[in-house]
């Protein structure tokens, strides 16, 4: 089994390397745990303040649950990953039953972040995206996929997502085995990572 870490800034094309990744691998050999997933359950925060939680702070995150499924998955265990709603900022009532595979990918902003996690993983990537880049990217989905206006989203990138990308998400890139430039684009960084994961295998 090998266990992958792939973070890196909303908009770097991380979930295109991960897509990519696991194309390339035989069917049923990947496991991914999305960070989303794993979200702390904000039901007892009253609706209207719910808004102002800062989704991209470390303490966002049920790090503890985590690091635990992964320790599961490492140990032959199975786990029932949580589901999280964006539309309502809380946990779901069902899970996701997972069993343990060759391949376990952790995917996520701050998937790099947590020291106990990242004793976990056999290999760290962050994909990395220049920020007008990345902010093109994340005004494309948040209109198309959450319905937000482009103003609405810009606000929110000077507001937070880039304070916490420079506080957070870019330190963490020294923690990292390989960095893919140019995200989801650069074929060649992500044959690179999957002819180390078929070695492994």
């Amino acid at each position: 089994m090998i266990i992958i870490g792939i973070a890196g800034g909303t908009g770097s094309g991380k979930t295109t390397v991960v897509r990519k990744i696991m194309e390339s691998l035989p069917q049923g050999e990947v496991v991914l745990l999305p960070q989303d997933s794993y979200y702390k359950d904000s039901s007892h925060v009253p609706v209207a303040e719910r808004q102002n939680i800062n989704f991209d702070h470390p303490n966002a995150f049920d790090w503890p649950l985590l690091s635990q499924h992964v320790q599961q998955l490492r140990e032959g265990k199975a786990i029932e990953q949580p589901t999280y709603s964006y539309l309502t900022c809380t946990r779901g009532k069902e899970t996701i039953h997972i069993e343990p595979r060759q391949v376990i990918i952790i995917e996520g902003i701050l998937a790099l972040c947590d020291p106990i996690l990242r004793q976990l993983m056999d290999l760290k990537v962050f994909v990395d995206a220049d920020p007008d880049d990345r902010l093109i990217r994340v005004i494309q989905r948040d209109v198309v996929e959450r319905g937000r206006t482009a103003e609405a989203v810009m606000n929110r990138y000077v507001s937070v997502l880039k304070p916490m990308h420079q506080q957070f998400i870019e330190p963490c890139k020294s923690y990292a085995d390989l960095i893919v430039p140019v995200g989801g684009n650069n074929q060649v960084a992500i044959d690179i990572l999957t002819m180390y994961i078929k070695r492994h295998l």
